[in-house]
């Protein structure tokens, strides 16, 4: 079942909440409470990320529910990386992770970007492969050294 989503830009008044929303969502995986806080800070969007010129944030809504997020962070001209992507948990594989994949496709297209990097929970690799994503590597993880996380593009010349 596809739950159809609005989409809009996120406000530094939102921040707050994708925080809560990205821990929940990354706790969906059973990560241990360590774990997850050792991801906290990580998973943390403020004010300034969200007003930065060099970064998108949207939101998705059903009703006044906010369902999910993504984020979009310039890296050099033609890549742009996907630097959030989160769902709430009662929602996942109810399509809302394809639709905001897609919408950011678009958005970095439309930005100039000719690849979208993405760096993956390993949770997430069936995902990202099955919305045309490639595994190109990994990449250590900011949280937690040692532990080294997927590594994704996807060619958005095609």
């Amino acid at each position: 079942m596809t739950i159809h989503i609005k989409l809009r830009k996120a406000t530094g008044t939102d921040a707050a909440d994708l925080s809560h929303l990205a821990m929940r969502s990354k706790a969906y995986w059973g990560y241990s409470s360590a774990f997850m806080q050792a991801c906290r800070q990580e998973l943390c969007v403020d004010q300034v990320m969200i007003n930065d010129a060099t970064s998108l944030f949207i939101v998705a809504e059903v009703d006044t529910s906010m369902v999910g997020f993504y984020a979009l962070e310039a890296i050099s001209s033609p890549v742009i990386e996907l630097g959030f992507l989160f769902v709430e948990p009662a929602k996942i594989r109810c399509g809302i992770g394809q639709q905001l994949i897609e919408h950011a496709k678009q958005r970095a297209k439309e930005l100039g970007a000719k690849t979208l990097l993405i760096q993956g929970d390993p949770h997430a690799k069936g995902f990202y492969c099955a919305m045309g994503a490639k595994p190109i590597g990994q990449r250590e993880s900011a949280s937690i050294p040692g532990r080294f996380l997927p590594l994704f593009s996807i060619d958005l010349v095609q």
